[in-house]
């Protein structure tokens, strides 16, 4: 069969190779994959030094042959898998019935394996940021995968959201949820918010946390911009800054457990209309090398989806 291996060529990190077929434990379905999505821990672990990771968190086929020990779905149910460890990228995989949910028939297979890791990681943030209802929150990068999850979810927690996404990505989508969009830091407004929700780092992380109100708390969960939070937040803090709680939120790759039941959940919420994907890139795996360089120099802002042929 043929998969997506690494190079270890920088600029071109992976690529379709002949391997062995898997051969599942009895605890584990065959699955025949149809599209995945590339996210930015493929590109990391693809280009670390010596990698043997092979690409694909998510991905959505249709079950070839069931678990033999009679666990997860039947034959020729659709399935979304989500495989923190990678391989999700080839044309059958070996998946734990655990790592396994089936997707309702209102969600399209791209939107499905989008979903889990960005989806999973929007709602570990919230839970993280604590109680919702009525609570003021700011998210920035609210036009990537996962912020513009957070925005969403969010919303329908009952936060009073604001949410800074680039004019020229989608947005209005937020917007007509009930969502504050602003495309810059500088139309942010001052104080009052309980939470950030922090994922650019430069100056507009800065100026974003500098929107907290006293008590407040920082969730920063990456620097999409390139750049780390600048100096003048960290001196402004012992210039008189307001009081504040700074978390860096790292992603769980453990919770075997309770993912298959998080992403059922937000597959829900896909098919009732409540939680909308947003894919920036479409496409054949052929083209995963060169997407990959897209998304490391922020040519990608949401999701890329590419199908296996």
């Amino acid at each position: 069969m043929r998969a997506l291996t690494p190079t270890g060529r920088p600029g071109r990190l992976a690529e379709i190779s002949d391997v062995d077929a898997p051969r599942p434990a009895a605890h584990e379905a065959l699955v025949r994959v149809r599209n995945f999505s590339l996210s930015r821990p493929d590109f990391l672990c693809l280009s670390a030094p010596g990698t043997r990771y092979r690409p694909g968190i998510d991905a959505v086929g249709h079950v070839e042959r069931p678990a033999a020990d009679g666990s997860g779905p039947t034959a020729g149910v659709r399935v979304v898998l989500h495989l923190p460890s990678g391989g999700a990228a080839a044309q059958l995989v070996a998946v734990p019935t655990t790592r396994l949910a089936p997707v309702p028939a209102g969600v399209d297979s791209a939107s499905a394996a989008a979903l889990p890791l960005a989806g999973l990681a929007a709602r570990r943030l919230l839970a993280e940021a604590g109680p919702l209802t009525g609570r003021r929150l700011l998210v920035t990068g609210a036009d990537g995968g996962v912020g513009g999850l957070l925005a969403q979810l969010a919303v329908a927690g009952g936060a009073e959201v604001t949410a800074v996404a680039a004019e020229r990505e989608p947005w209005r989508h937020l917007a007509a949820l009930g969502t504050t969009v602003v495309h810059d830091g500088d139309s942010l407004p001052t104080g009052g918010f309980d939470v950030v929700l922090e994922s650019v780092g430069g100056t507009l992380g800065s100026t974003a946390a500098r929107t907290l109100r006293t008590g407040g708390r920082i969730l920063w969960f990456g620097q999409a911009g390139g750049e780390p939070l600048t100096p003048d937040f960290f001196f402004g803090l012992f210039d008189g800054g307001p009081s504040l709680t700074l978390r860096h939120f790292t992603h769980p790759t453990d919770a075997e457990e309770t993912d298959a039941r998080e992403v059922a959940d937000l597959l829900d919420l896909a098919a009732e209309g409540r939680l909308r994907v947003e894919i920036s890139h479409r496409g054949h795996w052929g083209e995963t090398a060169a997407v990959l360089e897209d998304m490391a120099h922020g040519r990608l802002s949401g999701k890329a989806v590419l199908t296996v042929g």
